[in-house]
């Protein structure tokens, strides 16, 4: 159940305040203005991909966007009927205009990689990360952080770019998702490759010359998964 106030929607508390570090660079965070002529998906893909896992209605699930933005995911999440949203974002400049929205209950800054999450352990239904996985953004070594606030059974949702320039880093973070699943922290649910997640600025970015980047959605879900309910 999602007890949280509407009141709290602007509290920002002074232990993730300023920072020298970027939660992402602008660039690879799309403003609304940029999302159509980019045919940026990503939103929408993982907010698509997390319903569809989803067990039960979402509407009461308690549901954390990490380096929310502008809220483009809150939209894609409240559309498919998840109405208890938080967010965190390392800008203030982004805060602001996810509060604008009026559709996250809370909003914090936390630079994710270099500060701990606000929020306590075994909190959220589900925890998306999109757009900030990434060369020069979220660290990998932040992923038992993101496992940290989620419950038992609720569910992580990814997404990363394939273009060549992430490929480094989108094969550690595939290889830190592994280490996790092989430890039992998590389960895999899907991975899903995506062709055209969104237009590519350069040309040797695109795949196969289509003028586009490729990206993949993951979804996650944490250990003990609750059983199935018999009837």
């Amino acid at each position: 159940r999602c007890e949280e106030r509407a009141g709290t929607r602007g509290r920002d508390t002074a232990r993730h305040g300023l920072s020298r570090r970027p939660a992402a660079r602008p660039a690879d965070r799309p403003v609304p203005q940029d999302v159509a002529a980019l045919e940026y998906r990503a939103p929408h893909l993982a907010a698509a991909s997390l319903a569809f896992a989803f067990p039960a209605p979402p509407a009461g699930s308690r549901v954390l966007d990490v380096g929310c933005g502008t809220g483009l995911v809150a939209r894609e999440l409240q559309r498919r009927g998840f109405g208890c949203l938080h967010g965190v974002d390392g800008s203030a400049g982004m805060l602001e205009r996810a509060r604008g929205t009026g559709l996250y209950r809370q909003l914090q800054r936390c630079v994710l990689g270099w500060e701990p999450l606000p929020g306590p352990a075994e909190h959220y239904d589900a925890v998306t990360v999109v757009g900030a996985l990434g060369e020069g953004q979220v660290p990998c070594s932040a992923l038992p952080e993101l496992l940290r606030v989620t419950k038992p059974g609720g569910f992580l949702c990814l997404t990363t770019r394939s273009n060549p320039s992430n490929l480094r880093y989108k094969a550690e973070l595939e290889a830190a998702l592994q280490r996790l699943e092989q430890q039992g922290a998590w389960q895999k649910v899907l991975a899903q490759e995506v062709e055209r997640w969104e237009r590519a600025t350069e040309e040797e970015e695109s795949v196969q010359g289509t003028g586009y980047i490729s990206g993949v959605v993951y979804i996650y879900r944490k250990c003990p998964v609750p059983p199935l309910e018999e009837g």
